[in-house]
């Protein structure tokens, strides 16, 4: 049998080829007499900038490689509408994302699991960090050797980041050689999804080996409509492909894949989710699963920029054509040098409060600056330090706006709408200053540019903080797992009243976790695998 054999009814019906869905497809597809359709709305990942790690600056905001989102005004951000950057990609967000490979924290796992969801303690989950991985220092307790996820060390180096290291050692910041072991406290540079100098995303590591078994339909640019019910059950789903409306049917079960925004508004366009709204909508409630949409978390960084002398940073090796000459010319012969860059090489895990049983706080420290992402890059030398607190209690939605599948659907992530999370955001600005101010950094003379020197007092303090933050990008919980009947999943990720349907994403996370989103992401889809497999036995 090849993949053009397959057609009409499926065992499984994948939508999107994002992060998880790439996973989901390569794992489902192991077994030869599974025949699986995998639906992507974007387009194919073989594209330059997706390739070259720089080129997350030319994905995000490039609407073939990005939704092109939005957020609804923030009034924590003083008004500010901030850009959303999602994948519309094969391989998803892992295709423009910052390449971090980051777990968190054994607590977090450990408190999914005191939240009632069994199987999801950090000694559960670990097996499937370790299934996908082939980290570059082989095969440990703690890391796998020969999975499909790579995870290698980055190619260059920055002093100044070397120094900033020391400068966080004086405040009891202390160097850690590896951020995944469940315990990521210190500091260290970041390891990152690459190989040979070049973005590995889960379109290259797990869905181009499945495309070769002969059980796997892909389909590109086919956007997914609404869920086909017959009664409490999913048999299928609706999709546009090639300007025409198709249906696909599953035996087995629909999986959505697409994320914690679009997950979300799927169910919505298939009328579940809260009544009330749907009714309005004009959408026909099918099934009532009022926290559809509820639940959005989201990782709020804010990025202090202070200006440095007498340090090699980004900034000057691009502003000029010369330099930008030897860059583009170290990496067509090394795959290394600037270009083979994450946005961020350096980080640091501390506490906002010694009071705190673990880190709560990431650092992003950046050997650039610019007035915000996307925008060019200053022309004096600067380095950034991004912080977000990484358990916000601020919540948010993401809701279906119309039954046009085509129009994007509102997003109110209100950061900074908690109090607690004020509290820590004046914290990190202020521990951001301290470690600049350390001697390790003297002789780069460092200057706040953000927020500035003059901004002291906390009502200035936030409403600088309302200016300069943005999305790290993490959004996640807007489908949560649990066992409670308001629950949008349960533990097996089954959803809570629908019959055939998964939800394998983001979206189930019912706490963000303590770091970058990617690879637990990428364990979410291994264990979800695991568990459909098991229940078709």
């Amino acid at each position: 049998m090849t993949a053009d054999d397959l057609d009409g009814q499926y065992d499984y019906i994948i939508v999107g080829a994002g992060t998880a869905g790439c996973v989901l497809a390569n794992r489902l597809t192991e077994d030869p007499k599974c025949r699986v359709l995998l639906l992507e709305a974007g387009g194919s990942d073989r594209y330059h900038w997706v390739r070259i790690p720089v080129g997350y600056l030319y994905c995000m905001g490039n609407p073939r490689t990005d939704w092109m989102m939005k957020t609804q005004p923030e009034p924590g951000l003083n008004g500010r509408a901030l850009s959303y950057p999602r994948g519309k990609v094969l391989g998803g967000c892992s295709s423009i994302n910052g390449m971090i490979y980051m777990r968190g924290q054994a607590a977090d796992y450990d408190h999914w699991r005191q939240l009632g969801n069994v199987g999801w303690a950090w000694d559960d989950v670990l097996p499937f960090f370790l299934h996908s991985e082939d980290h570059h220092a082989g095969r440990t307790d703690l890391h796998g050797s020969g999975g499909a996820w790579k995870v290698a060390p980055q190619r260059l180096q920055w002093q100044i980041l070397r120094e900033v290291q020391e400068a966080a050692r004086e405040l009891g910041i202390e160097p850690r050689a590896d951020f995944n072991d469940g315990n990521n406290e210190g500091s260290g540079f970041f390891e990152v999804n690459q190989k040979n100098g070049q973005r590995w995303n889960t379109a290259r590591g797990f869905l181009r080996p499945a495309l070769k078994l002969g059980n796997l339909r892909l389909l590109t640019h086919a956007e997914t409509e609404h869920l086909i019910l017959d009664g409490r059950r999913a048999t299928g789903v609706r999709f546009r492909h090639d300007d025409q409306s198709r249906t696909a049917h599953a035996a087995r079960g629909v999986i959505l894949a697409a994320g914690a925004i679009h997950s979300p508004k799927l169910l919505e366009l298939s009328g579940i989710g809260d009544p009330d709204r749907l009714s309005e909508l004009g959408i026909e409630p099918r099934h009532a699963l009022p926290e559809v949409g509820e639940n959005l978390q989201d990782h709020l960084q804010i990025r202090t920029v202070f200006g440095v002398k007498n340090a090699r940073t980004l900034n000057t090796m691009a502003n000029s054509l010369a330099g930008k000459a030897r860059m583009g010319l170290e990496y067509a012969l090394t795959r290394g040098g600037p270009l083979s860059m994450a946005p961020s090489q350096f980080g640091m895990f501390t506490r906002s409060d010694p009071s705190l049983a673990t880190p709560d706080l990431e650092y992003h420290v950046q050997p650039l600056s610019t007035d915000k992402l996307g925008d060019p890059l200053h022309p004096y030398p600067a380095i950034t330090v991004s912080v977000c607190n990484l358990r916000p209690e601020s919540r948010g939605t993401s809701h279906a706006v119309s039954a046009d599948m085509k129009i994007h659907p509102e997003i109110r992530p209100n950061y900074l709408s908690a109090e607690r999370d004020r509290l820590v955001a004046l914290k990190t600005v202020r521990q951001a200053r301290r470690i600049m101010a350390a001697r390790a950094l003297s002789r780069f003379e460092p200057t706040e540019l953000l927020p500035g020197p003059g901004v002291e007092d906390d009502a200035a303090i936030l409403d600088a903080i309302g200016t300069i933050a943005t999305t790290i990008f993490h959004p996640v919980g807007t489908c949560r797992m649990g066992e409670d009947a308001g629950a949008v999943v349960d533990p097996r990720l089954r959803v809570n009243g629908i019959d055939g349907l998964r939800i394998v994403d983001a979206s189930i996370m019912p706490r963000i976790v303590s770091g970058n989103t990617a690879s637990p992401v990428v364990m979410i889809a291994e264990k979800a695998a695991r568990m459909i497999a098991e229940d078709r036995r």
